[in-house]
């Protein structure tokens, strides 16, 4: 056991829920935004604004076999792996797939998260670039569900690779292979199922709120928002349970609470640049200051237990972007862009749930204005004004030392 123990320390395998659950997630987050995220908001943005080289199919990649090839959209097996679009019918049963840098950026997502999770892992340069093959196969294998499938997999992937790695002269064959191989098979076993469970549990979670938006506007609200505030990724949740509509709509608006609330109700400590760093950075940075008083996390929370269910069941905010906008709250203005993107351009897991394009009314406006804003501001320091009075929140226990 003792050598075991020794071989495992000696190849930096740490069966840690830190490690795996707040740094992997993490990371897993960090990898959507910059491959899913940010290629739907250069789609959007090209597409609103009318910018040629955005709107552009820079690239045509192979050909796809399709039973239906006068088709314009992808087959359903490819809706969750490429971002492209069909530009061509190349031959009996055959397309050629298009890409504008938006789409090739989203197409990219699940090498990403991978290759973010290994490194999160501290996975050496051999298990790390073996990732990219295991991440893509394994979201499309995962379907919708795949974000959540990539978490696993890449995980199992990345520790069997550290184990052989650099333990055979011939290790520029084995570490990849071993990678590759045990990456892909286990995705093959556990990829669809992980994929079709995380896809129902969103969808129960999405039929709930259209069922009672009063009841899973607070809870969404809050759980997510919370989420967003502790050491764990809330946009990573809402990536692999596919959170959009409604739910995704309560989503924002706790994670807005979060973010707004701390940011203002902690401005006497840490002025402008606390404002700035938790109103687009993330109310994470308030976490220490929670462990020491955790009666600083009543106002934001509270908050969102009321805007969850204003923006469901007042303004009937749903965000129809890509799922892990409706984690990110006012993070670069991320989840407003994604509310934006939903009532323009619905992303293909909100369209699975019947989401289509709207013209935004004045309405739409003022609701994502006052849910993102105005009331996460308002609401968070009224609240925390009789704690302050009561002494349950003192001067200094905010403050982030900026």
């Amino acid at each position: 056991m003792e050598k075991i123990r020794g071989f495992l320390k000696r190849k930096n395998v740490v069966f840690s829920a830190k490690r795996y659950f707040i740094d992997g997630m993490s990371a897993m987050a960090q990898g959507l935004f910059c491959t899913l995220l940010v290629g739907t908001i250069l789609n959007t943005i090209g597409q609103q604004f009318h910018i040629g080289f955005l709107n552009a199919m820079i690239v045509t990649i192979g050909k796809v076999t399709t039973n239906d090839p006068a088709a314009v959209a992808l087959p359903d097996f490819l809706k969750y792996v490429f971002s492209g679009t069909i530009t061509q019918v190349t031959g009996p049963n055959e397309v050629s797939i298009g890409y504008t840098i938006g789409g090739l950026c989203s197409a990219m997502v699940g090498p990403a998260m991978a290759v973010a999770i290994g490194s999160a892992l501290q996975a050496p340069p051999m298990v790390l670039f073996s990732l990219i093959g295991v991440g893509f196969a394994t979201n499309a294998m995962g379907g919708a569900g795949g974000p959540l499938a990539v978490f696993f997999v890449a995980i199992i992937a990345a520790e069997i690779g550290k184990l052989v790695s650099k333990e055979t002269k011939i290790d520029i064959l084995v570490t990849p292979i071993v990678t590759t191989l045990a990456g892909i098979g286990i995705a093959a076993l556990i990829a669809a199922p992980i994929g079709a469970a995380a896809n129902a549990v969103g969808r129960f979670i999405m039929w709930a709120t259209e069922l009672q938006p009063f009841l899973m506007g607070i809870l969404v609200s809050v759980a997510v928002g919370m989420a967003l505030t502790l050491p764990i990724s809330s946009a990573a949740i809402c990536a692999a349970l596919g959170l959009t509509g409604l739910a995704g709509g309560a989503a924002v608006a706790g994670c807005c609470a979060q973010m707004v609330g701390f940011a203002v109700m902690s401005f006497r400590e840490n002025r402008w640049g606390g404002l700035a760093a938790q109103g687009i950075g993330t109310s994470m940075l308030q976490m220490p200051n929670i462990l020491r008083n955790p009666r600083t996390w009543i106002p934001p929370t509270l908050a969102s237990a009321i805007t969850g269910p204003i923006a469901t069941c007042l303004f009937r905010l749903q965000m129809n972007g890509a799922p892990v906008s409706s984690g990110m709250g006012t993070c670069g203005l991320v989840g407003q862009i994604g509310v934006w993107t939903g009532w323009t351009n619905p992303s293909e897991a909100a369209l699975a749930h019947g989401a289509a394009a709207i013209s935004p009314t004045a309405m739409d406006w003022i609701g994502l204005v006052l849910i993102s804003f105005v009331l996460p501001a308002v609401l968070t320091w009224l609240i925390a004004l009789p704690l302050r009075k009561l002494g349950w929140i003192k001067d200094g226990d905010l403050d982030l030392h900026l």
